[in-house]
């Protein structure tokens, strides 16, 4: 245990840049050029070393008209000063190395639900151009405290959790009733929210509250709740994925979830035109300056490959085609 004098405790910051004067005097043998070298007029390096001199009751310096030399108690209390302010100095530039380098940990929160794709992509990429860098992510539905989660970095789905955060929206987020070929051969498609009664439906419910979350549809322009009886019910999102890919169910499925799929024809969107996309993926961090390195590298990569980023969001023409086409693919002719 260190235990510091309350002369030491009580140290304002004038009185640290009050040695740095007093040694880089002793360093230099004048004044006036130690005044120059750390930014600051004759007439105050002057007055703060006659402070300094008051408060020890000593005399520092012999002067004379051109340089100035430590007296035998200057030299005492140089011996003394000068190893605690070079310790200073040096941890003063672990930190500036520290901040410059793409290296040591870095705390990244976001949601459980709906994200592992999107990170999982970009902490690999991250990782091969940054291999000292110590990413750790912590997945949570649940908006925690920013100072206390220690976070630096932050992905969410809306808008940012608290005040005080810089927060970027990278992309919009989809909710799509989506069917897999064999659902809609077995059993059609709806052709109405109405009609969504006498079909098949997943639910899922939150993960931290257990709440039977109602899905979201886009109705003249508006979002509303679209509440479901569910065949299938989980609080997973990939069991939820599953089951909709199997056939069992129609699932109201994330953009992030659910894009590849419906590209590759393994799932086929279901009444394209009531697909909601109020919410968006954002970023955020703490402050624009005096970020790490590693935290910054983290945020400009993220911003590169996620703005606007469409491998995640499908346009309203790509929707349409896509269920027209698997309609006709799909669905039995009427008899």
């Amino acid at each position: 245990m260190i235990h510091l004098q309350p002369e030491l405790l009580s140290m304002a910051q004038s009185e640290l840049r009050t040695l740095t004067i007093f040694v880089k005097t002793a360093e230099l043998g004048s004044l006036r050029r130690a005044a120059a070298a750390e930014g600051i007029s004759p007439q105050a390096a002057s007055q703060a070393l006659a402070q300094l001199e008051l408060k020890l009751g000593a005399r520092l310096f012999h002067r004379t008209t051109r340089n100035m030399s430590l007296t035998d108690e200057g030299r005492l209390f140089m011996d003394a000063a000068l190893p605690a302010l070079q310790g200073l100095e040096r941890a003063f530039q672990v930190v500036r190395q520290a901040r410059d380098e793409v290296a040591g940990p870095l705390r990244i929160v976001g949601p459980r639900s709906s994200f592992q794709p999107v990170i999982g992509a970009l902490l690999d990429e991250f990782c091969r151009r940054h291999p000292d860098a110590q990413p750790e992510v912590q997945l949570d539905d649940r908006i925690g405290n920013w100072v206390e989660d220690r976070v630096d970095v932050g992905f969410r789905v809306g808008s940012a959790p608290a005040d005080g955060v810089i927060a970027r929206r990278l992309f919009s987020l989809q909710l799509i009733l989506c069917a897999a070929p064999a659902y809609l051969e077995r059993h059609g498609a709806p052709a109405s929210l109405a009609e969504l009664a006498s079909h098949r439906c997943s639910g899922f419910r939150h993960p931290s509250t257990g709440r039977l979350l109602p899905w979201h549809v886009k109705v003249d322009g508006s979002t509303v709740e679209q509440d479901v009886l569910p065949a299938f019910c989980t609080n997973e999102e990939s069991l939820e994925m599953e089951a909709v890919l199997a056939g069992r169910v129609i699932g109201q499925l994330s953009g992030i979830m659910a894009a590849a799929h419906l590209r590759a024809g393994r799932l086929v969107p279901v009444l394209a035109a009531h697909v909601a996309d109020q919410y968006g993926l954002h970023i955020y961090w703490g402050s624009r300056v005096a970020q790490p390195a590693r935290v910054r590298a983290f945020i400009d990569l993220a911003i590169e490959r996620l703005a606007g980023n469409t491998d995640y969001v499908l346009g309203d023409k790509e929707l349409a085609r896509l269920e027209v086409q698997g309609r006709r693919q799909h669905l039995r002719p009427a008899a």
